[in-house]
């Protein structure tokens, strides 16, 4: 256990609590079991998760102290993110994304951006140009990498800052966007004359 794990709990509509039982069984339960176990597969590959499936009846309290009352209901480290029918995998990508980036540090280089950034090709130009291996994310293309950009970022800058591509994490440490990272590369004597070739070039016209 690395204590980074993330906690989801789902409630189906199953169990017995009384006199009562359930016998109908839950078609959208179902769905949402396949739709959890496809994301942790897919989308939310390599983030350490911890899931739990339980019955509604026999526990119907449980869920009812956070808000959950109408199985089946999801939650993501005790807050409930769906409720009523099957899960959108999106809001279930988003939820746990924030939750693990929330405790987990970032490690080594990252660059969020998009494609169509001039920035984003500058501050890459930078970084490979004097040898920096980094990790690209395209938020774009990849949800997971969004919705980690902004849970990585709007506790540093505040929530009422807009975000912009690129954000630039260098050994961990958080550096900001293409201007920043020119900024800290020359402090550090990284940044050589022939940079300027790159940013005049890539202005956007």
């Amino acid at each position: 256990m690395s204590g980074h794990e993330v906690n989801i709990t789902l409630y189906r509509w199953a169990g017995a609590w009384g006199p009562f039982k359930v016998k109908i069984p839950c078609g959208e339960c179902t769905l949402t079991k396949d739709v959890i176990l496809d994301t942790l597969e897919n989308e939310l590959a390599g983030i350490p998760v911890i899931l739990e499936i339980r019955e509604w009846l026999t526990e119907w309290w449980k869920p009812l102290l956070k808000g959950g009352w109408h199985a089946p209901i999801v939650m993501v480290n005790g807050k409930v993110i769906s409720q009523g029918h099957a899960l959108n995998r999106g809001l279930l990508t988003e939820a746990v994304t924030a939750a693990y980036a929330s405790k987990a540090p970032i490690q080594r280089s990252h660059l969020f951006g998009k494609e169509s950034c001039p920035h984003c090709k500058r501050a890459k130009a930078y970084l490979d140009q004097v040898g920096i291996q980094y990790t690209y994310h395209d938020v774009v293309r990849s949800p997971r990498a969004l919705y980690e950009m902004l849970a990585r970022v709007k506790p540093l800058v505040g929530p009422k800052t807009p975000i912009t591509v690129p954000q630039i994490w260098l050994g961990g440490q958080y550096i900001g966007g293409a201007d920043r990272l020119e900024q800290v590369m020359q402090e550090q004597g990284l940044f050589r004359p022939e940079f300027n070739t790159v940013k005049t070039t890539l202005q956007p016209r």
